[in-house]
């Protein structure tokens, strides 16, 4: 029912105006939640597919991953119908977001054969057979990069957020970019922009400017297709909020996980390669280092995960 009484004296208004912002995702920020003293992390060794079918309804945050690409690099990365794979793990994707996840692909647009493991194919399953919405394309640039003679030599990736529903949450003020003090001064003279979140900072856009991991960055852990800290942090903060569950079922080097115990978001990690949890290891070891806590309780299981029954602690 309609209601049509503008005064904002009447507090019986004022109430329900209240409790439907206090009902709404749309409205809440990482200000709303608690952060853990230690977050839980499961890190398993299985197929993603089966690790996704272990796990609840609806119990899942942020989905972020970087799955294979179909290039045929190495054995991890050979499918004969990559779509028909992919359509398991996104089916089962859907299934275990909460109502307000969101699930982060990285990818490409650029693979030129049907078979090979384009975005474009990702997008088109997903919007035909579920009902996730296609809420960004993000083009992730970067400055440095391998020379080409035969195309334009490639300079970004694709990345695509998908929502389970349109009562997504997302936190921007925890990822604005600051102004400088000459633009902040011009910014706040557009009357076109709120001042308070002018003030917070301005939008980092589509387009994210953020390096590579060159053969020397002191990110580096070994493997080949790790992701900048900096990239998953924006996504985690933005996209989950504390104490929530962070699922990333390619794990590959753990990069995930990591910015969870500093960010404060419990974490489902699952890979098929072993090593993976030797790259883990050594994020934690560089964590340290630069005097950050690698504290968290690992867990042995989805069953103690879920019934947060504790395993033994790194």
């Amino acid at each position: 029912m309609a209601i049509h009484n503008k005064s904002h004296s009447n507090h019986a208004l004022m109430s329900l105006n209240k409790m439907r912002k206090d009902k709404s995702w749309k409205q809440k920020s990482a200000a709303d939640f608690e952060k853990p003293d230690k977050v839980k992390i499961l890190h398993s060794i299985m197929d993603c597919c089966e690790f996704l079918r272990g796990l609840p309804n609806e119990s899942v945050q942020l989905i972020c991953i970087d799955p294979p690409y179909n290039l045929e690099l190495t054995g991890w990365d050979i499918y004969d119908d990559y779509i028909e794979w992919a359509s398991m793990w996104i089916n089962e994707a859907y299934r275990v977001l909460s109502p307000n996840g969101s699930m982060v692909i990285f990818g490409g647009i650029q693979f030129r054969d049907v078979k090979s493991g384009d975005l474009i194919d990702i997008i088109q399953y997903a919007r035909h057979n579920t009902k996730f919405k296609l809420i960004n394309t993000l083009i992730w640039h970067y400055k440095n990069g391998m020379s080409a003679h035969r195309y334009f030599a490639n300079r970004h990736e694709e990345v695509i957020w998908l929502a389970k529903s349109n009562e997504y949450y997302f936190d921007l003020d925890s990822v604005r970019e600051p102004y400088s003090e000459e633009d902040l001064k011009l910014a706040l003279k557009d009357k076109r922009l709120n001042p308070e979140n002018t003030i917070k900072g301005k939008n980092p856009t589509n387009v994210w400017q953020i390096g590579r991991l060159n053969g020397n960055s002191k990110e580096r852990v070994g493997h080949p297709t790790q992701k900048p800290v900096e990239i998953i942090e924006r996504f985690v903060k933005s996209l989950s909020y504390p104490g929530s569950i962070v699922l990333d079922f390619f794990a590959g080097s753990g990069t995930v996980g990591r910015v969870c115990i500093t960010e404060g978001r419990h974490c489902l990690m699952c890979d098929s390669d072993p090593t993976s949890i030797e790259y883990f290891s050594k994020h934690l070891e560089l964590m340290k280092k630069i005097g950050q806590s690698a504290e968290y309780k690992r867990i042995e299981s989805i069953n103690a995960f879920f019934n947060n029954k504790q395993g033994g602690n790194e």
